[in-house]
């Protein structure tokens, strides 16, 4: 593809494909995760090291937290994809995965009892997937912002 006078497109940085990489194996995951616990429900949450109490505990989420979490694990690949098509609309979606995880964490900590039925070891995988969120929308913004994403 050439870049015309009247939209000119930056080349794509050797670093967006390694982040873009990366943001497809990361999220895919999470929608490998998402996927299995809906095919193998309970055996899939055993096999992951969930106890009967913390499976009692994911059953009990209301319908919109598992709406909340397609949001935050479907967005989060296709903003994967969107990157690694240098799409600027990866900037809005990686952003409402971020907010879905966001929701899911106040649904997790505030409006739940959560910490107590997943225990402490849950917040550095909290810590780290909320990390995860916020680089990759900082990372497609800043690449929107640098004209690489169209």
């Amino acid at each position: 593809m050439t870049a015309t006078m009247d939209n000119p497109a930056a080349k794509a940085p050797r670093h967006l494909w390694v982040v873009g990489i990366v943001a497809l194996l990361w999220n895919g995951f999470g929608a490998f995760d998402y996927t299995m616990t809906n095919l193998q429900g309970d055996a899939w949450l055993r096999q992951a090291g969930m106890t009967d109490a913390q499976i009692t505990y994911f059953h009990a989420m209301p319908v919109w937290m598992t709406a909340v979490w397609a949001v935050g694990v479907w967005g989060g690949l296709l903003g994967a994809i969107l990157l690694l098509v240098r799409r600027k609309l990866a900037t809005p979606v990686f952003l409402a995965s971020l907010a879905a995880y966001v929701l899911s964490l106040v649904y997790y900590y505030l409006l739940s009892d959560g910490l107590a039925a997943m225990g402490q070891a849950m917040i550095p995988m909290n810590i780290m997937i909320l990390v995860g969120c916020l680089f990759f929308a900082w990372y497609a913004w800043t690449m929107t912002k640098r004209g690489v994403l169209r």
